[in-house]
């Protein structure tokens, strides 16, 4: 059963509540890493499949009788529409924040962190970030050898995607940049022929890494090591833990649906010179001259985490 935490003195105690979806996680996973370095918060994950909440106690804000739970909250954290039940059912046992546009009134939640791209005007209890929360965290300097990575997603319903394009793409890249060497990955929903030509790609300065084979780290390892990125447009947070890492960002060509709010955060993130296209290559490929990215590295998670500290919604 969850309880209301005491008033003495005690290590802040923060919930993120979770459902199956990786992107969302990373979101939590962001925000979360902050309040520890800044809070000093004891987090917790709660998979809320685990946990089900009928409705009516979402409606009313009582609390669930959940056996089996980690110290009671200071503040609960919720990503994805799987996960609103839970927060607002706790939303009179502590404080309460959601990430990213829900379906509920933002007035039911202490505070509200939305990217953007979702179109929430601006309020007292609402941060709206540049992007999504995510864990990559910015870089202290470049490395200074020619090393460049490749993300490259897949198809989904915000694109009109066509492998072929992609991959000419990614051939225009390597053989404009011939002293370049590249770490090519793929993700789940990479088209499987796609993925076979680009493992198809000659020369011994090219690496593909099936996603499969790599670490819930590898790609904050691999930004490391990397003096470039190019990543496919389809995944606004993959973009961003690019801009984050302040590896210079550069995205390929890949129609994105008009209106969508997909599009809406690329043309932002290229507007603001986080990001360039195709046509401005050279700025991503120019020697190092001490900036660690286009322009200062994008890391709203750590804003965000400060947001809720100096509001005193933070652990």
């Amino acid at each position: 059963m969850v309880t209301t935490p005491s008033t003495t003195d005690h290590t802040p105690v923060v919930w993120l509540l979770a459902d199956n979806r990786p992107g969302h996680r990373r979101q939590l996973q962001g925000l979360g890493n902050r309040l520890k370095v800044l809070a000093g918060a004891d987090v917790h994950w709660l998979d809320v499949n685990r946990y089900p909440v009928p409705l009516w106690r979402a409606l009313t804000g009582l609390a669930p009788r959940w056996p089996q739970t980690p110290p009671a909250p200071d503040l609960v954290i919720g990503a994805g529409h799987q996960t609103h039940r839970a927060l607002l059912a706790l939303r009179r046992r502590c404080r309460t924040v959601v990430l990213m546009k829900p379906s509920f009134p933002l007035s039911l939640v202490d505070a509200a962190i939305i990217p953007e791209h979702d179109g929430v005007r601006p309020a007292a209890h609402r941060l709206i970030t540049e992007g999504v929360l995510h864990p990559i965290t910015p870089m202290a300097r470049l490395t200074d050898k020619p090393q460049a990575l490749m993300l490259i997603g897949g198809p989904s319903r915000h694109v009109r995607w066509q492998d072929e394009d992609v991959l000419a793409q990614a051939r225009q890249l390597i053989d404009a940049h011939p002293r370049w060497h590249w770490t090519i990955s793929n993700s789940r929903r990479t088209p499987e022929e796609l993925t076979q030509r680009l493992q198809a790609l000659p020369g011994p300065r090219v690496t593909v890494v099936d996603h499969s084979q790599t670490h819930d780290q590898w790609v904050s390892h691999t930004l490391a090591a990397s003096r470039a990125v190019w990543v496919t447009p389809d995944s606004v947070s993959m973009v961003c833990e690019a801009v984050t890492s302040g590896v210079p960002t550069g995205v390929l060509d890949v129609p994105l649906s008009p209106g969508s709010r997909l599009a809406h955060g690329i043309d932002q993130l290229l507007a603001r010179e986080r990001i360039v296209g195709l046509d401005q290559q050279s700025r991503i490929f120019s020697p190092p001259s001490g900036q660690t990215s286009v322009r200062s590295p994008l890391w709203e998670a750590d804003r965000a985490a400060r947001w809720l500290i100096k509001r005193g919604l933070g652990p």
